[in-house]
Parts: C-alpha cells; sequence; structure tokens
C-alpha cells in the first residue's frame, strides 16, 4: 500500500518521468500488481484500516503504513495487531477489514494509462499476469465492474489466500509464482514487473526482473531508487524500451 510523504517531492514525479537505469534488457512477459497500480484503491484502503484502528482506540501512522507496506492481509494484520497490541487476534482483525472492502473496495476507478496498457497488450499477444498481496476474495470485488478487462490476463496470482507464496512481498515468491505458471514458463530476466510500492518493486528486483515503479507522487523519491524506470503514471510507459510492441 502507498505512503504519504515528503509532498515536496510530488510535482518532481508529477510532471516528468525519470529512470534510475539506462540499460533496459529486452523482456517477453509482463506481471502488474493492481492496487495503486491499475486500481486507485489506496485511499480505500487507508480509510479501511484507519477506521479499523480507531475503533479499538489507536492511529494508523504513516510509520504503521511503512510497515504494511504492499504486505498481505494476514501479515498487515499480524503487524498491526501486535504494534498495537490490539484485543483481538490478526485473523480476527483481517475478516473485519475484509468484511470492509466487500462494499468499500467495489467500483474503484482505474488509475491513468491501466486500461490502455493492458488491452495493448492484450492485442499484441503479450502474455501478462497478475501478482497482488490481496485475498481472492477482495480481488473479486475489486474487478467487478472490469470483468472483460480482467479476463485478458493470463492468470492472477492472489498473495494472501494462494498457498503457493510463502512469503509476502518484499519477498520475490509472489512473482516467481506468477512466472512460473505462464504456459512457456519464461526466466524471470524475461518478466517485467509492474508496481507503485517500494516493497513490491524490491520483491521484483530480488525475483531476477526488471521493474517498472508509478509511485504515490508523495512518495519520498529516495524510496524509488532501486527501481529500473520510475513513472507518474501508466500512461508515460514506452513498451518498446523493453522489447515490447509499440503503441499505434
Amino acid at each position: 500500500m502507498r505512503i504519504y510523504l515528503l509532498k515536496s517531492v510530488s510535482q518532481a514525479i508529477g510532471a516528468r518521468f525519470y529512470s534510475t537505469a539506462k540499460n533496459y534488457k529486452k523482456v517477453t512477459h509482463c506481471i502488474f500488481d493492481m492496487d495503486g497500480l491499475l486500481l486507485d484503491t489506496e485511499l480505500v484502503y487507508k480509510k479501511m484500516i484507519t477506521q479499523l484502528c480507531a475503533k479499538y482506540g489507536h492511529e494508523y501512522t504513516n510509520e504503521l503504513m511503512m510497515k504494511v507496506l504492499g504486505g498481505t492481509e494476514q501479515r498487515l494484520s499480524e503487524i498491526l495487531c501486535k504494534e498495537l497490541n490490539l484485543p483481538i487476534t490478526p485473523t480476527e482483525f483481517r475478516d473485519q477489514l475484509l468484511v470492509l472492502g466487500d462494499t468499500m473496495l467495489a467500483n474503484a476507478p482505474l488509475l491513468d494509462g491501466a486500461e490502455r496498457l493492458i488491452r495493448h497488450l492484450h492485442k499484441t499477444k503479450t502474455p501478462f499476469a497478475l501478482a497482488t498481496s490481496s485475498s481472492a476474495r477482495s480481488v473479486v470485488t475489486k474487478i467487478s465492474a472490469y470483468k472483460e478487462l480482467f479476463s485478458y490476463f493470463n492468470h492472477m496470482v492472489m498473495g494472501s489466500t494462494d498457498k503457493d507464496v510463502k512469503f509476502g512481498k518484499p519477498h520475490p515468491d509472489i512473482f516467481l509464482v506468477a512466472a512460473a505458471r505462464f504456459p512457456d514458463k519464461p526466466d524471470p530476466a524475461k518478466c517485467l514487473v509492474f508496481e507503485d510500492s517500494p516493497h513490491g518493486v524490491t520483491a521484483g528486483a530480488a525475483a531476477g526482473m526488471q521493474t517498472v515503479m508509478v509511485p504515490d507522487p508523495h512518495l519520498d523519491k529516495r524510496l524509488t531508487t532501486h527501481a529500473t524506470i520510475v513513472l507518474p503514471t501508466l500512461a508515460k510507459f514506452q513498451p518498446e524500451l523493453f522489447g515490447l510492441p509499440a503503441f499505434q
């Protein structure tokens, strides 16, 4: 999930894109995160978690957001229950979060450039998959308004409920699982990861993949330096930089 720090860097990211690496390597497959990258759900998640923490007399701070960034629903719940000494179990916290999500996460809008890129990859027969830390339950809610668009993904890996994902981001498990489930099982180096969070980028890099980062404009720029390329929106992505078919 995104964090909201150092607003002074927002203009630097918002008007242009910059990269931290100039030697891009050709890829054949793409793997996408979902929340904060394809769907505008981050503020909703912040509201949901803030509401649950307040229920037990606690504040959901930026420091806590840093600790749960990009993690699975269960791991998020474990961290918050421990850090805040909540009078409920992590499973109970997660279940309450899922109930809130059943209504609050529905109809989240697509972010700039997401639909165009997905349709382009589908049209050019570029294999692509989803690798989200969310559970299958919450994914169903989030994509209910975009069933056709999300049907174009070769497969979806939901980190919070997929038994093959042993450890969540920043560990590389979810991206390695996603790569292995393509029919042709590409080398991880041939996969390009799209992420918004620092932990997600770390996971992609640990999997041996190049990473396209689309961070929140308020994110500290220092937390983006490990990405292969950093963009203000997916609309600024140039597929040909990585050997993929260019937009027509």
